[in-house]
């Protein structure tokens, strides 16, 4: 019961389901709910539009982290390859562990070769320390927007960069 009927001593009527409540108005008769007709169309549209907005947005961020983990995954390969590439002269000499920086790298561009289909869209900047011995690999990936793109249009597309370090150990 609300307040005023309750102060009153009377009662509300009970009115059953699917009944039109019809007041008078000094502008004419008033039904229950003229004002919010139409209400949930608007309501559900609004609702279909955001979900298009999250389907989009999941979906775009599902392959942006499947590209970052395919980047990942070519660089640390690659780092390991490098690493690999030890001066054989030296150690054979002197038994000390140092890379040679031609062959490292050369090793990190065949592993790269090998993968094939990695998005790169910058050629990967290898860096190769003989001293103490330490491969470093970088890619550089772009993913564009897909739904997304519809709702952001001017939306760049986004840049995924891995970095990977790898380091020969001797083995006793």
């Amino acid at each position: 019961m609300d307040r005023p009927a309750r102060r009153a001593g009377r009662r509300l009527p009970i009115v059953p389901p699917g009944t039109v409540i019809v007041m008078a108005s000094r502008f004419g008769v008033v039904r229950a709910g003229d004002g919010e007709r139409g209400s949930i169309t608007i309501w559900l549209l609004g609702l279909a539009v955001m979900l298009l907005f999250v389907g989009g947005l999941s979906l775009d961020l599902w392959r942006a982290i499947s590209a970052r983990q395919l980047l990942a995954n070519a660089a640390d390969a690659a780092a390991i390859a490098g690493s690999t590439g030890l001066d054989t002269a030296r150690f054979r000499d002197t038994g000390e562990v140092v890379l040679d920086p031609a062959v490292a790298a050369q090793r990190v561009r065949d592993s790269l070769a090998r993968q094939g289909g990695v998005p790169l869209v910058a050629a990967p900047a290898v860096e190769v320390d003989p001293d103490p011995p330490r491969v470093e690999v970088v890619l550089t990936g772009q993913v564009r927007l897909t739904l997304l793109r519809v709702l952001l249009p001017d939306q760049p597309p986004l840049t995924i960069r891995v970095r990977a370090v790898s380091a020969p150990r001797e083995v006793r």
